[in-house]
């Protein structure tokens, strides 16, 4: 089964806080330290509208919003985002309509330097677009709009490039190019990456058979998995073919299970603005650090770092860090 490199030289970290030999560890995330890796993200794009609000009304009514933001959305481009940010060559492979909406998200990519060759504007589709409403405890209502006439043959797909990846990363929104792009990483032995959220439970087993590292929600594990605690469930995951699964718990952290044992880290504690894209930056910044050859349990506090940092900014891209602001992040605060 394919599995990301040995770990080189780097990051040191232990449990307890999120670093031991502090002054090592952080200069292994500096920028250039680490040659950037390719990351072929696959899913979903879309374009949010995020207002956030004082409260929660009671019962329907007008309510003022503090602020409001538009930025570009989707699991799949998020986590691109995230890779970008952090040093690493993210490509999206997506889709939108031919319209403003999918005019904007393409442009927003292009802006944080995430490959956009294969982000095919199909002409007559609607673009996906999200209205998220944040209250003052970074809580969210979202209403999604998905076009059910959005085109989802593959053909044009460039599947030789997968080879050419050092990982590949998918949600559940596309399922026929997710199918194809794992099945297609499997035969080539390029490491794969499922974000598996709520949506698609009748074709998720299926997936996990392509899976080699597959993180969940809490609320889709549980889903997936209906009794046990999160440790059986994540073993009844690797039983249906990831070598390592892993469920995103919030403000409880994050919790894995792979050949060696099962671990826990616990989130790191910030003030929360709006936790709209913590899972997509997580998920996103794990791949990347997977890809560069470093211990699992130090990926996965980094990319909590990472999910913390953009919990503190409005919308799913504004806290995303770079590797020098994440590595400063780091050296102030602890789990």
């Amino acid at each position: 089964m394919p599995a990301f490199p040995s770990p080189r030289a780097g990051i040191i970290v232990r449990g307890g806080g999120i670093f031991q030999g502090v002054s090592g560890a952080l200069a292994a995330l500096g920028e250039g330290m680490v040659a950037g890796r390719s990351i072929i993200c696959v899913g979903h794009a879309a374009l949010d509208r995020i207002y956030r609000i004082e409260a929660f009304p009671p019962q329907p009514t007008k309510v003022r919003a503090l602020e409001h933001i538009e930025t570009g959305g989707g699991m799949a481009a998020n986590a691109a985002v995230a890779i970008a940010r952090l040093g690493g060559r993210a490509e999206l492979w997506s889709r939108t309509g031919d319209d403003a909406a999918g005019s904007s998200v393409r442009a927003g990519l292009q802006a944080e330097r995430v490959d956009v060759r294969y982000l095919q504007a199909f002409e007559g589709a609607r673009t996906s677009t999200s209205a998220i409403i944040v209250d003052r405890d970074g809580e969210r209502l979202i209403v999604g709009q998905r076009d059910a006439g959005m085109p989802s043959g593959t053909s044009w797909l460039p599947l030789e490039r997968v080879r050419e990846a050092d990982a590949v990363l998918g949600d559940l929104r596309w399922l026929e190019a997710l199918r194809s792009v794992f099945a297609r990483a499997k035969q080539e032995r390029i490491p794969t990456v499922l974000d598996a959220d709520l949506g698609a439970r009748e074709a998720l087993e299926s997936i996990l058979r392509l899976t080699d590292y597959a993180i969940f929600s809490a609320p889709a594990l549980r889903e997936l998995v209906p009794s046990g605690a999160d440790e059986e469930r994540l073993a009844a995951v690797r039983s249906l073919g990831p070598r390592y699964a892993g469920v995103t718990l919030g403000a409880e952290g994050y919790l894995w299970r792979d050949d060696n044992e099962v671990q826990h880290i616990p989130a790191i504690p910030v003030s929360v603005t709006d936790t709209t894209g913590a899972g997509d930056a997580f998920h996103g910044a794990l791949t990347l650090f997977l890809a560069e050859g470093r211990p699992v349990a130090d990926c996965a506090r980094l990319a909590s770092g990472v999910a913390a940092m953009k919990c503190t900014r409005l919308g799913s891209r504004s806290g995303l860090p770079s590797r020098r602001e994440l590595a400063a992040f780091l050296s102030t605060h602890a789990a």
